[in-house]
């Protein structure tokens, strides 16, 4: 060990310590802070591109949350009641942002990409009971050429049909089950 190594750190912490941070002066001087593409922020439930809800209500990302900050009580679709293209939807879903820690496991439970996170970070209130986001917060907005549901589908008459015209861009896997995977 050196005579001067105790003194690299000081050195370390003299150079930072005038530095300007992205907190002077927030929010009202400067830019808007731009956060890394894979940031975890506020949470987002996706809609299909018919405007149906991707969340199937299974309780996943609930049951794979550490800090049991996620409330999903699921519920039937019917006919004339249909929120998502499957079977069943997500009726009650809350996030309590008090406990949430941001960690993206429930994103990683999600069977459907109903779930992600989007950029947003700020989160703060001084209301602890506006901290809990409803569902009707977290939906993702409706996009032209969205409708509001609950309506049917409109892009396929079964399910098989509904998820093999999506992506509209994209083609169907049509790979038998002994070559898909297989490498040349």
């Amino acid at each position: 060990m050196g005579i001067f190594d105790p003194w690299a750190g000081f050195g370390v912490t003299f150079n930072t310590m005038f530095r300007k941070t992205f907190t002077q002066g927030y929010p009202q001087k400067g830019k808007e802070k731009v956060t890394q593409p894979r940031f975890h922020g506020r949470h987002q439930l996706n809609r299909w591109p018919d405007g149906l809800e991707k969340c199937v209500g299974c309780e996943l990302c609930a049951w794979a949350c550490p800090a049991d900050a996620i409330y999903v009580e699921g519920a039937d679709n019917t006919d004339d009641n249909r929120f998502s293209p499957g079977e069943r939807f997500g009726h009650v879903y809350q996030i309590n942002y008090l406990r949430c820690i941001f960690c993206g496991l429930c994103i990683e439970a999600c069977p459907t990409r109903a779930l992600t996170m989007t950029n947003d970070f700020k989160l703060s209130d001084d209301s602890r009971t506006r901290l809990i986001y409803e569902k009707d917060d977290l939906l993702a907005p409706l996009l032209p050429g969205m409708e509001q549901p609950p309506h049917p589908r409109r892009l396929g008459d079964d399910e098989k049909a509904y998820f093999l015209g999506l992506p509209a861009t994209g083609t169907p896997d049509t790979r038998t089950g002994s070559t898909a995977g297989a490498t040349k």
